[in-house]
C-alpha cells in the first residue's frame, strides 16, 4: 500500500471545517484591518532564501527542499520549495512595484510551506503558515498593530494561557558592536561549543542565543557571558523606538514580558523581535512569531524599505483549539423512485438547501437509516405522495413528521 510521505498529512473530512474555521478567521480580521490577501509560488530560486533567510540559519543549512532543474550553472538553476514565505512576499513586493504604492502596504497570505526535520505533533515537513506583513512604516506603531493582531487572532481561535515575549536586536551599526562583545565573551568557550554554534560564531553570533542544545545554554549561563547577552546594548534611537513599541502595546493593554534571549530564527531580523506563547504547549510553547526586517527589501534588489510581520504554523494552532463538527445535511430524500429523487434533490439545491439522495436505491429502512446519520430532516416520497402531491417531512432530531405541498 502507498502511503503519505513521511512528514505530511492528509487533511480529511472531519478535519476540513477547522482549517476551513481558521482561515475564514484569519481572513475577516486581517481585511477588517485593511490587510490584502497575496499568494505566491510554492517554489523560488534557492538564491532568494540564501540571500533573504541567511545561510547561517538552520533552515538554509539543514531544512531546505532544493532541486537541480537542468542546464549548465547550478546556481541559476536551482529551486526551492519555499521554507518560509517572507522572502517570497518581498520578492513579489519588488518585482511588482508595490513601493510606488501608498505606505502601508499591507499584505496576508496562507500557504503550505516546507522543512525537512522531524515529524512530530504539531509540526511536519510539509506544514501550513497564516502571516502578515507591512511595508513602507519605520513608526512603532507598525510593530505594535502586528504584535496585537497575532494576539487577536490566536484569541479568536479561543487559544489559552497566550502571552507575549518581546526584545529589540536593534539596528546593524548596534548589532554589529553587540556581536563582537559576544564573540569576544565566548571565545575561551569556543572549543566547548556545539559544531552548529562554532559555525555561527564567524557567520552570526547572535543566532547562538537561539540553540538548543544543552551545554551551550550551560555555557551561556555563565555569569560573566549572561552579563553581556543581558546586557543594554542598543543605540539610542534603536532604544527609542523600542520604548515607544511597549508603549503602544500598554495602550492596546497587550500583556508582554522581555526576553533578551529572544533572537528568532532567521538573519533578516532587526531591531523589534517577538513570541506570542501559550501555557497549552508546554515546554513547545510559541505559536506565534515575527518582527522588523527593514533591510530585507534592500537587500533583494528593492529600494530601502521598513518592514514587520509575523508568521504562525496552522498545524500547531490546530492542537490547540475546539474542532468543528461536520454539518449535517438539511435534507435526504428517501424514495425509491429513482427520477423523483434526483429532481427533488437538485429543486433543494436550486433553493440553497443542502440535500443527497441514496444514489444506490436501497430499501426503504436502509434508507431511512442513512438519512439519520447524516441529515436533519427526510423527504420521504412514496407512491402515495406522488398520487397526492405532497412530500412527508420528518424532523430526525424529534420524530416528528408533517405532510407538506412544498419544501
Amino acid at each position: 500500500m502507498i502511503k503519505a510521505q513521511r512528514g505530511t498529512k492528509d487533511i480529511l473530512p472531519e478535519d476540513i471545517l477547522t482549517w476551513q474555521h481558521i482561515e475564514k478567521t484569519a481572513r475577516e480580521l486581517f481585511q477588517n484591518a485593511n490587510y490584502k490577501e497575496i499568494r505566491t509560488p510554492i517554489f523560488e530560486g534557492t538564491e532568494l532564501f540564501k540571500r533573504g533567510v541567511g545561510d547561517s540559519t538552520d533552515i538554509v543549512n539543514k531544512e531546505m527542499y532544493t532541486f537541480s532543474v537542468g542546464g549548465v550553472n547550478k546556481d541559476e538553476n536551482s529551486i526551492t520549495l519555499r521554507p518560509e514565505n517572507t522572502a517570497g512576499v518581498v520578492r513579489a513586493y519588488i518585482e511588482h512595484g508595490f513601493s510606488r504604492l501608498s505606505a502601508p502596504v499591507k499584505l496576508w497570505y496562507f500557504g503550505p510551506m516546507f522543512r525537512y526535520e522531524r515529524p512530530q505533533k504539531g509540526r511536519q515537513r510539509q506544514f501550513h503558515q497564516i502571516g502578515i506583513e507591512m511595508f513602507g512604516v519605520e513608526n512603532p506603531s507598525a510593530d505594535a498593530e502586528v504584535i496585537s493582531l497575532a494576539m487577536k487572532f490566536l484569541s479568536k481561535m479561543g487559544v489559552l494561557g497566550l502571552s507575549a515575549e518581546i526584545n529589540s536586536l536593534g539596528c546593524p551599526k548596534c548589532r554589529d558592536e553587540y556581536k563582537a562583545r559576544i564573540k569576544e565573551v565566548l571565545k575561551p568557550y569556543l572549543g566547548e561549543l556545539c559544531e552548529d554554534c562554532k559555525v555561527r560564531y564567524d557567520k552570526n553570533p547572535l543566532r547562538m542565543l537561539d540553540c538548543k542544545d544543552e551545554n551551550c545554554i550551560k555555557i551561556f549561563d555563565d555569569e560573566k557571558i549572561k552579563n553581556v547577552i543581558l546586557s543594554d546594548f542598543i543605540c539610542e534611537e534603536c532604544k527609542e523606538h523600542y520604548e515607544n513599541v511597549k508603549k503602544y502595546l500598554d495602550v492596546l493593554n497587550i500583556s508582554y514580558s522581555e526576553n533578551k534571549m529572544l533572537v528568532r530564527g532567521l538573519d533578516y531580523y532587526n531591531r523589534t523581535v517577538f513570541e506570542i506563547k501559550s501555557d497549552a504547549l508546554g515546554s513547545q510553547s510559541a505559536v506565534a512569531g515575527g518582527g522588523r526586517y527593514d533591510g530585507l527589501v534592500s537587500m533583494l534588489g528593492g529600494e530601502k524599505t521598513p518592514a514587520v510581520g509575523f508568521a504562525l504554523g496552522v498545524e500547531r494552532l490546530f492542537e490547540l483549539i475546539k474542532h468543528k463538527e461536520i454539518q449535517k445535511l438539511d435534507y435526504f430524500i428517501v424514495s425509491n423512485i429513482q427520477d423523483v429523487a434526483i429532481e427533488t434533490v437538485q429543486m433543494l439545491r436550486d433553493k440553497g438547501f443542502s440535500a443527497d439522495f441514496d444514489f444506490q436505491n436501497r430499501k426503504f429502512a436502509k434508507q431511512m437509516e442513512k438519512a439519520g446519520k447524516i441529515a436533519n430532516k427526510a423527504v420521504i416520497i412514496g407512491e402515495d405522495e406522488i398520487k397526492g402531491k405532497y412530500y412527508t417531512v420528518k424532523n430526525l432530531t424529534t420524530g416528528e413528521q408533517i405532510k407538506t405541498e412544498t419544501l
